[in-house]
């Protein structure tokens, strides 16, 4: 094919980080694409009553902040908040495909998220629309990945990424906000903005285990 080239890394990105700019742009200069989208749920499938949710149209204008300066081929996409419901990505595949034409997708996961995919909604019409771009995970190498993804095609695409894991995750960012520490270094001055104007996360829990954009079924 000979479409343009774009990325897709979806999550809930509540809120958006540093670590994920850092995997877009890895995945953006890494594979050659002319785009990468942030792509918010509406209502991602493995979090539907996730805590300090502060809606998908607050997530939606953080991303877009988090993109509006320093991130060239790199944009907030709105498809899936304006869709409404459940986000689910082959959804969002088939939308692209028939808005966009001649166009090669990629999706770019973290490797404990590519070995969910299986559970995910339509796995093998997903891996025929779409490649899939790797971020190593700890403890989880490109074997368990290929290992994870027998059966669902004959011939999946995949592409590992050498970027090295950030150490920062959303729900670290949330209980930072409410124990009223900063988070600019974490989320961007602009990001970290934003949540003080509307109050987000003020009363957020405890950090758990750190949750990777995309996570879960989707």
């Amino acid at each position: 094919m000979d479409g343009r080239r774009i990325g897709i890394l979806g999550g809930t990105f509540n809120p958006p980080h540093r670590g994920h700019l850092a995997l877009a742009r890895s995945a953006r200069a890494e594979l050659d694409l002319e785009q990468v989208l942030l792509m918010p749920a509406n209502v991602a499938p493995n979090k539907r009553s996730e805590a300090a949710d502060p809606g998908p149209a607050h997530r939606l204008a953080m991303c877009r902040l988090a993109v509006a300066s320093d991130a060239p081929g790199i944009e907030a996409s709105s498809l899936e908040v304006e869709r409404g419901g459940v986000s689910y990505t082959i959804d969002t595949l088939r939308a692209i495909h028939e808005h966009e034409g001649d166009v090669e997708l990629t999706l770019i996961v973290g490797a404990d998220t590519a070995r969910t995919l299986a559970g995910w909604r339509e796995p093998a019409q997903l891996l025929e629309l779409a490649e899939l771009a790797v971020a190593q995970r700890d403890g989880v190498g490109s074997e368990d990945v290929r290992e994870a993804l027998l059966g669902l095609h004959p011939s999946p695409r995949v592409r590992l990424l050498r970027m090295q894991e950030i150490a920062v995750s959303s729900s670290e960012v949330r209980e930072r906000v409410g124990q009223g520490l900063p988070v600019g270094e974490l989320v961007g001055e602009a990001v970290a903005a934003y949540i003080g104007e509307h109050g987000l996360y003020a009363s957020a829990p405890p950090a758990r285990k750190a949750a990777h954009a995309g996570e879960g079924a989707r």
